[in-house]
């Protein structure tokens, strides 16, 4: 199982290497068609609800365990950010990728809206549209007033970071949008300038929206895809060498009872040899 979590690892880790330049620049487009925009169209996903009631959030686990704590982290974390929301008066819908998180979820008694399974070891974006049109979806019928998404980032086959991230509404990702942007922008006023719309910012902000959250889904997907083999791969890891130290322990304590059983027996012996004497 490391063997294979690691060729795994690998093909996850092109994956999101491809994705990430993509992603970086429809997020950085999407905040430049805001500022650029005069009047933001009248769309759900950039409405700012004011009085959040609802708030959906999606936890993205693994469809298989033996990946030490990957899934009880996003779990923790899903079921700590409930408790903070409920704290303040504000109702929870889960919506949950992958089986552990499904099963655990519904352990705890939490009701799901949505339940995505079946993908995880290998994401596509038509997995990452599914999920991310359900959330479109209730946002737009305000049965959500914001969306978040709970995932593992990844870092290192050692290390996997929780993250939540604000998917909806739209503006409250500007602090996101304004780091994961970094030194490509070398200013803004100058940067507006350079830029000329066609069609004008506001009906480009109608096609990209949609596109900017599912990209947004998508990338969360690959980075748990990828968290997934790597906490696998070290789990496996680590499982093997306690294997191999758990049998040098109990076959140094076999000889020593075997030993012991030796002795015994030469002692019972020797003494009734004694004893005919």
């Amino acid at each position: 199982m490391e063997m294979v979590s690691a060729a795994r690892l690998r093909r996850a880790e092109q994956r999101i290497e491809a994705l990430r330049p993509y992603a970086r620049g429809i997020r950085l487009m999407t905040r430049r068609a805001v500022h650029a925009a005069e009047h933001i169209p009248g769309m759900p996903m950039l409405e700012d609800r004011e009085n959040v009631q609802n708030v959906g959030i999606i936890a993205v686990t693994a469809d298989r365990g033996l990946a030490g704590a990957f899934n009880s982290q996003i779990i923790r974390a899903a079921n700590r950010r409930r408790q903070e929301l409920r704290a303040d008066g504000v109702e929870v819908h889960f919506f949950a990728v992958g089986r552990r998180g499904v099963s655990s979820l519904r352990f705890r008694g939490f009701e799901i809206e949505g339940e995505y399974t079946g993908f995880t070891d290998r994401p596509g974006f038509a997995n990452a549209r599914d999920v991310a049109q359900d959330v479109i979806t209730g946002y737009a019928d305000e049965k959500l007033d914001r969306v978040e998404i709970i995932f593992n980032h990844y870092e290192s086959p050692l290390v996997q970071t929780v993250r939540l991230n604000v998917l909806l509404p739209i503006q409250a990702m500007e602090e996101v949008l304004r780091v994961e942007a970094g030194q490509e922008e070398e200013g803004e006023d100058g940067q507006r300038a350079l830029w000329i719309y066609e069609p004008d910012p506001e009906e480009i902000l109608r096609r990209l929206v949609t596109d900017f959250l599912e990209i947004s889904v998508y990338r969360a997907l690959l980075e748990s895809t990828a968290s997934e083999h790597g906490a696998r791969m070290t789990a496996m890891r680590n499982a093997s060498e306690n294997a191999s130290e758990l049998i040098e322990d109990y076959t140094l304590e076999m000889n020593r009872q075997r030993q012991a059983e030796i002795t015994q027996e030469i002692m019972e012996v020797v003494a009734g040899a004694e004893g005919l004497r």
